[in-house]
């Protein structure tokens, strides 16, 4: 089967410039790249065809051959131009190649951003729920003031890297394929520190603590996090800075214990206060709230204050107070204490079901447990 002419393979006229051979034949490579048509073997052949064009005619010693002979000037059995360089063609390909894979030619220097940075920062139950402004002290990686980042002696310059000349990238070519590399010489920055600078020892940042502001919002909560932009540890070859977050944690209080937006705590009271009923006072974050004990109550009974609790960042509505009644035993009794619960004990189990139901049901049911 005949070869077909390589300008009518590339869609050119045969004087097309060399940028347009290159144009034309990145066009049909990335439609027809085998690694972007898996299995379709006519591509494939495009592919070949494509490049065998291209291959050619971007070599100037072929392409002269070629224009006076046709396919008889370039092919090896009969004595053409083949053999010539691919010095052109591995340039196209290798352009092509990092297109597909993600890659690309040209100069690329190696740009990092900062890294972030995490702090732990206690606060109070108070200080969370109404907000609050505070100072930290962070040990962070800056860049050198001496050098602004460049990592050269004041004075002086880096210079450009001997092994991918400035490039960030070595290529690394066997035949007509050619794929490029971070270069291991200057890490793929480009340039090289030939006299570094004396206070970052050409790293272009230094170790240094720095002191920021933070402002708590009303309503943070454990584990919440708070993010200052840019105060992360400074990029590395001109990169941006990275983050710091604050980590939010609430010491145990004395008194509260926190669910969400409510508040519990718990309220020991009176054997008396709970039998007669009464009322008591109770802390709450805005000072203090009384109760109303209602007769005969129980050890755990709750009593919910609303809007006593706190208002979430992300929350409409303030939570509430829920005051759990612990009925205190009492201690240290006189005799005289001692000789009135007695009296009283004894009254009430003349009617034990009618004074202390619960422990009258418990014993019904343990006497029918055994007697099963």
């Amino acid at each position: 089967m005949s070869k077909r002419d390589y300008y009518e393979v590339l869609g050119l006229a045969k004087g097309a410039a060399e940028d347009e051979l290159k144009k034309a034949y990145r066009k049909l490579a990335m439609k027809h790249h085998p690694d972007r048509n898996p299995g379709n073997h006519e591509a494939e052949e495009h592919f070949k065809e494509a490049k065998e064009a291209y291959e050619v005619l971007s070599d100037p010693q072929k392409r002269a051959a070629y224009d006076q002979y046709g396919h008889a000037g370039v092919d090896p059995s009969m004595g053409g131009a083949g053999g010539a360089g691919y010095g052109n063609f591995a340039d196209a390909f290798s352009d092509i190649f990092g297109d597909i894979f993600g890659g690309g030619g040209g100069r690329r220097s190696q740009v990092y951003r900062g890294a972030d940075l995490r702090y732990n920062l206690e606060i109070s139950l108070e200080e969370a729920a109404r907000g609050t402004e505070t100072k930290i002290r962070i040990p962070v990686m800056s860049e050198c003031e001496h050098c602004h980042g460049s990592g050269a002696k004041k004075g002086s310059e880096p210079a450009t890297c001997p092994t991918c000349g400035g490039h960030g990238q070595v290529r690394m070519q066997q035949g007509f394929f050619s794929i490029q590399q971070t270069c291991p010489h200057c890490n793929g920055s480009g340039r090289v520190i030939t006299d570094p600078c004396g206070h970052c020892h050409g790293n272009g940042r230094v170790k240094k603590h720095k002191t920021l502001s933070v402002n708590i919002p009303a309503g943070v909560n454990e584990g919440d996090r708070i993010r200052l932009s840019g105060e992360g540890e400074a990029g590395i070859n001109g990169g941006p800075a990275g983050d710091l977050y604050v980590l939010i944690h609430l010491k145990a209080h004395p008194v509260f214990q926190r669910d969400h937006n409510d508040l519990h705590c718990e309220m020991p009271i009176s054997y008396a206060t709970a039998a007669l009923g009464g009322e008591v006072l109770i802390p709450t974050l805005d000072g203090q709230a009384s109760i109303k004990i209602p007769a005969e109550t129980q050890t755990g009974k709750a009593f919910r204050l609303r809007g006593k609790g706190i208002k979430g960042v992300r929350s409409e509505t303030q939570g509430d107070l829920l005051c759990h009644v612990v009925v205190e035993t009492p201690v240290n009794l006189t005799e005289r204490q001692k000789e009135l619960l007695r009296e009283f004990d004894a009254i009430s189990h003349e009617h034990e079901g009618k004074h202390n139901p619960k422990a009258k049901g418990f014993m019904d049911k343990v006497k029918e447990f055994f007697s099963a």
